[in-house]
């Protein structure tokens, strides 16, 4: 083997171990870190609060109740619409949503006095239980969110 030939084999080496390490650290910011402290005591508190306010209708196994109440386990909805999910846990819904192509008009009551960090900790627990896996919901995002929500009327 020449020189020439060992200079292009040690220039493509460093550009795929270049390669590999920007995929490496893209794909770890696309990774939920759900070892963080942090999210551990989100997670745990969100499981509790989604026991308490919201279970007896979606069920602890999230697969909602007939066409009645709709699963969050597996749902395009909640997929397709994280901040008015958000909004929905504080202020509820009237009307019809479709949920992985089915109707479901039931109306879905608020939890008023919800807090922005027990939202924040009910999204990081549904949002990465069943199949989701988005990571944590810090509450600082979830009072953003909170600022645009338009409370439906009674």
């Amino acid at each position: 083997m020449n020189k020439k030939n060992l200079k292009f084999e040690i220039l493509d080496f460093k550009l795929i171990l270049m390669a590999l390490l920007v995929s490496a650290c893209s794909s770890n910011s696309k990774n939920p870190d759900t070892n963080s402290v942090k999210f551990k005591q989100y997670y745990v508190k969100g499981e509790e609060l989604y026991l308490k306010h919201c279970s007896n209708c979606h069920q602890a196994t999230g697969t909602g109740l007939g066409l009645v109440y709709p699963p969050l386990n597996t749902s395009d909805y909640m997929e397709n619409n994280f901040e008015s999910v958000l909004c929905l846990m504080k202020y509820g819904m009237k009307g019809e949503v479709i949920v992985n192509g089915k109707s479901f008009s039931q109306p879905m009551p608020g939890v008023f006095e919800l807090t922005d960090l027990e939202i924040a900790e009910i999204a990081t627990y549904i949002y990465n239980t069943w199949d989701h896996q988005r990571g944590l919901v810090d509450v600082t995002e979830a009072s953003r969110v909170m600022d645009s929500c338009v409370a439906i009327p009674n």
